[in-house]
């Protein structure tokens, strides 16, 4: 009987003597415990750790009754009176400045009730230590989603065709960032290897603290060119980078003694989840094996969009920039400047099998959807939204770089001979990396 309890005793890594924290270091966890738990569960932070293939989850933000609460407070508080606008591309939208809000407001309303009812508690170290575990998972999820999306560039794209032909000042500040780089495909993989490497560390308790001091350079980084470039995801990236410090802070000691003192590093006295080793051991193995399933997901779910969305999707059987050598309109030819705005056309995109753009003489654009019957060498044209608008044409391709279309749009008998621009006269697809490059 002696033997056994000396074996679980032996078995109990030794424990840190508990500290009483300071007035001000218990009232800073409240509140960083209360707003960034919130922030975390309301948007993509919570969303990234439950991956379901074919399920779009990213956070309660958008469900009830958080979703009910923004709403609310947009009406009455910010006298909004328009619909708060959730979905699209934007996560900076009138939405989400006021959930961040009342977010915020509700965190410091916990902190003065929890400051009241606890005041007695000494510490929160059983409670901490399993935020902390949180808090690394959240944002090793974040990493592995922000690397994968680049590593298999799907944030990034190749620029599109029509952003070939798209004069430079016509782009938005997010258009050129992401055409420059979606143009240099061995950039945006390195940033992604960066933010893999942070999520990768940040899986292995042993390695986490690298991790964060990794994933805060990252986004650092993402955050400023979220705000040079009006990315709209400044409020999450901003969000990951107090998750992030708020991660680092305990360990703010050890790591100003070490960068900025020269002086030893003892080892860190953030506590093991655990108290038996077999059940630390255990515990590790489930967060590798937890890690090795959030990679497997955006690993698949990046994969898919790639031959979906991204540079693998299948392109137009008439794939190409397509400039108008002649176009004529009820059978009468004139420049092409001289025709009513619609018909101002001096060239067509075929990028995606669904799509089609005309590019007016001013290099706007015209989009339209397209079903292209290449057996029967038919183009039907859909516009919107719209049941009733509809454009025929049948196209002859006489040459490998040579297409006529004739047809019947908005009531015009159209008849348009084409010559397809090849890509080694764009400048931008044809710049490489060299050793030696010569001056210019």
């Amino acid at each position: 009987m002696t033997d056994k309890v000396q074996t679980k005793q032996l078995d109990r890594p030794p424990e840190s003597p508990v500290a009483q924290w300071r007035f001000a270091t218990r009232i800073a966890f409240r509140f960083s415990f209360s707003y960034l738990s919130l922030i975390s569960v309301a948007t993509q932070i919570f969303g990234s750790l439950i991956l379901i293939p074919y399920v779009s989850f990213r956070g309660l933000g958008l469900m009830w009754p958080m979703r009910e609460i923004t709403f609310w407070f947009g009406r009455h508080v910010f006298q909004i009176h328009t619909p708060l606008v959730y979905d699209g591309n934007s996560r900076d939208s009138d939405f989400y400045w006021v959930q961040a809000f009342w977010i915020l407001l509700a965190s410091v309303i916990a902190t003065l009730i929890w400051s009241v009812l606890d005041r007695r508690r000494e510490n929160y170290v059983t409670l901490n230590k399993w935020f902390r575990l949180f808090v690394r998972f959240g944002l090793a999820a974040q990493m592995m989603e922000y690397g994968m999306t680049k590593i298999i560039p799907t944030q990034f794209p190749s620029p599109s065709l029509n952003t070939l032909v798209t004069p430079l000042g016509h782009l938005s500040l997010q258009g050129l960032l992401w055409t420059s780089i979606g143009a240099s495909p061995g950039y945006e993989i390195f940033t992604g290897c960066a933010e893999l490497l942070a999520a990768v560390l940040l899986i292995v308790p042993r390695t986490a603290l690298l991790g964060a001091l990794i994933c805060l350079a990252d986004m650092i980084q993402v955050f400023v060119l979220n705000m040079t470039y009006d990315i709209g995801v400044k409020i999450i990236s901003f969000h990951i980078i107090l998750l992030t410090i708020a991660y680092l802070a305990p360990e703010f000691g050890r790591l100003g003694n070490f960068f900025l003192l020269g002086g030893a590093v003892e080892s860190s006295a953030q506590p093991a989840l655990f108290h038996s080793r077999r059940a630390s051991r255990i515990a590790f193995a489930a967060q590798i094996l937890f890690g090795f399933y959030l990679l497997g997901m955006q690993t698949d779910v990046n994969w898919v969009y790639w031959y979906a969305e991204g540079g693998g999707r299948t392109k137009s059987p008439l794939y190409g920039i397509w400039n108008v050598q002649e176009l004529s309109i009820d059978g009468q030819s004139q420049p092409v400047a001289l025709n009513d705005y619609d018909r101002r056309w001096r060239r067509i995109i075929f990028d995606s099998p669904e799509s089609l753009a005309f590019q007016r003489t001013d290099d706007s654009f015209a989009r339209y959807g397209v079903s292209i019957d290449v057996y029967r060498k038919t183009l039907a044209l859909t516009k919107g939204q719209s049941t009733i608008w509809k454009a025929d044409f049948t196209f002859q391709r006489p040459a490998v770089d040579q297409l006529i279309l004739d047809g019947q749009m908005d009531g015009y008998k159209i008849h348009l001979k084409l010559q397809r621009v090849e890509f080694d006269t764009f400048r931008l697809l044809n710049s490489r990396f060299r050793w030696v490059r010569p001056s210019e």
